[in-house]
């Protein structure tokens, strides 16, 4: 088969669940107002960073690994159509089938066409991330076929007939009482006395699950790694049921992004130890799975691999963001982020959701300017750096974020809406900043700020302080106060204090130049 990856490539289809209804900052402020998810998120990050803050203290070359990790994912990004013939030569050679999708609908349809052949209206699922992505599930109920999710937080969520809000734990916006209501309430053969303790919950999904695994024919999973050189596929999972779809259906299908890859089997040894220390906080994987195509009499006798793209060459197309493509979706950007801690993934309108969906998510549909919701995405954030400091393949988010903003800017100006009042405040700044005089004048009228300072400051406080802008300037001072201005600016400080000797320097108009700073002392 001819490989075309046809870079860059179109932005994510449409159909593709990367996209959100709103801008962030309104679905934001609607997960803000939900007091029960700020508590269960906080809980829950909380419990994660410290569980992850201890395993890699253990490990004495952690960024050796890291430097490792990123030194690997950026070979295979620069080598990707080379490895993708690659594997597609190794998993074809060991019996499976490759297929190449462009794009969701092309993945859908893929999938569906194969459920179809095996005349099974009902799959299993493992590792859903990507099927999540392309909306397979969706795709597969309109041809007749029930979509039946094995990961515990994936069935919490889908029989909540909610979404994911977490890369790793897809249910963390959820407590204990919620799920036991969930299970309740969707369970048909639940036990009504079922308590809310994590191992009845765990004991009902597990008795819920098991008859499904046992007469599954077809299995859909996702990879968090494929081997180049080998055709393996691996998935790393914690439940057991990832061993359970992989082992016992008759046909796997396997949707893949293209990225996943990696050149060769030993490469795996330095994400097996990144990977789990960063999601789940453990030493290794409970469960780690691979399977190589076909083997006569054990396993399924039926494997297809799904590759798909999705906008992923289209983020390979430019240097500064292709680095977002080194994700091996451990979560760990998400439970050391202040902004996600407190909004939660669903105002991320993506399947990736926190700081790596900030950079991600508009790469692969694409910045379109025109209002379009993900053009928002990469002005979520507080720009702290915390996300790049957990990333254990040390994608520099915080840089990715600010050329993202560049280009978002740059797609609404093109789009002819008029500049956002942000926009409109710091071109005014810029334009009083560029010259002396105007910063002058500018600096001289702050001082009206003192009698608004000194109106709504407090009786006793040490330093008048502005708690309430008008106008737009409102939005800063809801989460801040303001120091009022001083009572003379630096240069007029300078012009009264300084020695005459020479020194002073140039008078508050900007009427003396600068001097020429290219003259020999």
């Amino acid at each position: 088969m001819r490989t075309f990856l046809g870079m860059p490539g179109a932005p994510a289809a449409p159909a593709s669940r990367l996209r959100g209804d709103q801008p962030f900052p309104a679905a934001a402020a609607r997960t803000l107002r939900d007091t029960q998810l700020r508590r269960n998120l906080g809980n829950a990050t909380a419990t994660i960073r410290e569980k992850r803050r201890t395993v890699v203290a253990e490990v004495p070359d952690w960024e050796e690994l890291r430097l490792a990790g990123s030194a690997i994912k950026a070979d295979v990004l620069a080598r990707l159509p080379e490895l993708l013939t690659t594997f597609e030569s190794a998993a074809t050679a060991r019996g499976a089938t490759v297929h190449w999708a462009a794009d969701a609908a092309e993945a859908c349809r893929i999938v569906t066409e194969l459920v179809r052949e095996t005349g099974a209206d009902e799959v299993v699922k493992v590792k859903s991330m990507a099927t999540q992505e392309i909306r397979l599930n969706e795709a597969l109920a309109e041809a007749g076929v029930r979509a039946v999710e094995t990961d515990l937080a994936e069935l919490i969520v889908q029989l909540g007939r909610d979404e994911g809000s977490h890369i790793l734990v897809p249910a963390i916006h959820r407590n204990r009482r919620e799920i036991r209501d969930i299970f309740l309430r969707e369970m048909p053969d639940v036990d009504p006395a079922l308590t809310d303790e994590p191992a009845a919950l765990a004991e009902a999904a597990r008795r819920h699950l098991r008859s499904t695994f046992l007469r599954a024919r077809v299995a859909i999973s996702g990879a968090n790694f494929a081997v180049a050189e080998t055709g393996t596929l691996s998935v790393v999972e914690s439940e057991g049921n990832g061993r359970m779809c992989l082992t016992l259906p008759e046909t796997l299908i396997t949707v893949v992004g293209i990225e996943k890859l990696v050149p060769t089997w030993q490469d795996l040894e330095v994400f097996l130890q990144l990977l789990p220390r960063s999601s789940t906080g453990e030493r290794m994987n409970p469960y780690t799975s691979m399977w190589t195509g076909v083997t006569p009499g054990d396993g399924p006798q039926r494997v297809h691999v799904v590759l798909l793209d999705n906008g992923r060459t289209g983020v390979l197309a430019d240097p500064e963001g292709r680095a977002a493509l080194h994700c091996i979706r451990c979560s760990a950007c998400l439970n050391v982020c202040p902004v996600y801690e407190r909004v939660g993934g669903h105002a991320y309108g993506s399947v990736y959701p926190g700081p790596i969906g900030a950079v991600l998510s508009p790469q692969l549909t694409g910045i379109t300017g025109g209002g379009d919701p993900n053009a928002s995405l990469p002005f979520a954030s507080s720009l702290c750096g915390a996300c790049f400091d957990a990333c254990p393949v040390r994608i520099d988010i915080p840089s990715m974020l600010v050329h993202l903003r560049s280009r978002a800017t740059d797609a609404r100006r093109r789009s002819g809406r008029p500049p956002s009042a942000e926009a409109a405040g710091l071109g005014a700044l810029a334009w009083i900043l560029r010259d002396p005089r105007r910063l002058a004048l500018a600096q001289r009228l702050s001082r009206a700020g003192r009698l608004l300072a000194r109106w709504q400051s407090r009786r006793g406080d040490p330093r008048p302080r502005i708690r309430r802008l008008p106008g737009p300037g409102a939005a800063w001072t809801r989460g801040r106060d303001l120091p009022a201005p001083p009572a003379q600016t630096f240069r007029e400080w300078w012009a009264r204090s300084a020695p005459d000797d020479g020194s002073r320097s140039a008078p508050d108009d900007g009427s003396r130049s600068a001097p020429d700073d290219r003259s020999t002392p």
